[in-house]
C-alpha cells in the first residue's frame, strides 16, 4: 500500500515551503492542500487543534505540526537524500542552529521589519544574523557543498527578509556587513529545490506593504 501524504499549507509561508523543500530533496510526492488561514478548515483544526496554524503534514491519517519536526520526521521516515547528518555531534549542532534562527533570529528580524527599520531593531538583528554569518565557515551552504537542515530553516533570511527590505526601504542583511550570507542567499534561492517551489517576488513584496 502505498503512503498517502497530504501537506496543508499556503505558498507564501516561508514554513511551509521549508516542508514543501524538504519534500523535493527527497523525491517524495504529496498532495498540497491550500489554506485560507483567515477560513480556517475544519481538517486544519482537527489536525492541529493546538495551535491550528499551517503547516500540517498527515501521513497515513497521522498528523505532525511544525515545520522542523515535520522535516525530521521525513529524514527518520525516508532515508534517501538524508537532510540531517549522521553523526550524533553534527546532528545535534544543525538542530541547534535551526533552534536558534527560529528562536532567536526571526523575531529579531521580524522585530526590525515590524519596527520599519528603528536603528536599534536593525542592530539587534544584524547581531542574531552576524552568529549566523560565522557560522558558513566559507561553505557554499550550511550543510557544506548540499543543503541541510539549518539552510531550510533560514528561507525565510534568504527570501523573505529581502522582500521586506524592499517594501520597506530598509537594509538590514547588507553586504559589507554579512559577505558570506549575502552570497549564501543568491546560492540557496537559485537552487532547483529552492526556486521552484518559492512563491512570486512581488507576492512577497506586497505583503511587507504595510
Amino acid at each position: 500500500m502505498a503512503d498517502e501524504l497530504k501537506l496543508y499549507g499556503l505558498g507564501i509561508s516561508p514554513f511551509v515551503c521549508r516542508v514543501r523543500i524538504a519534500l523535493y530533496l527527497k523525491g517524495i510526492k504529496y498532495h498540497f492542500i491550500i489554506e485560507d488561514v483567515r477560513n480556517k478548515s475544519a481538517d486544519l483544526i482537527k489536525y492541529n487543534p493546538v495551535h491550528k496554524k499551517v503547516p500540517v503534514l498527515v501521513h497515513n491519517r497521522n498528523p505532525i505540526s511544525e515545520s522542523l519536526v515535520i522535516i525530521e520526521y521525513l529524514d527518520d521516515v525516508w532515508k534517501e537524500a538524508p537532510i540531517l547528518p549522521q553523526d550524533a555531534y553534527r546532528k545535534a549542532q544543525d538542530r541547534f542552529w535551526a533552534k536558534f534562527i527560529d528562536d532567536k533570529l526571526i523575531p529579531a528580524l521580524l522585530n526590525a521589519i515590524m519596527s520599519h527599520g528603528q536603528e536599534q531593531a536593525i542592530e539587534e538583528a544584524q547581531e542574531q544574523l552576524q552568529f549566523l554569518e560565522n557560522e558558513l565557515k566559507g561553505n557554499k551552504f550550511f550543510g557544506g557543498d548540499n543543503i541541510n537542515l539549518v539552510d531550510i530553516s533560514a528561507t525565510f533570511i534568504a527570501f523573505w527578509l529581502g522582500g521586506a527590505e524592499e517594501a520597506l526601504g530598509i537594509k538590514v542583511l547588507t553586504k559589507d556587513k554579512f559577505p558570506k550570507l549575502t552570497e549564501w542567499c543568491a546560492n540557496y534561492i537559485n537552487c532547483q529545490a529552492v526556486k521552484g517551489i518559492l512563491p512570486p517576488r512581488e507576492k512577497v513584496v506586497a505583503l511587507f506593504n504595510f
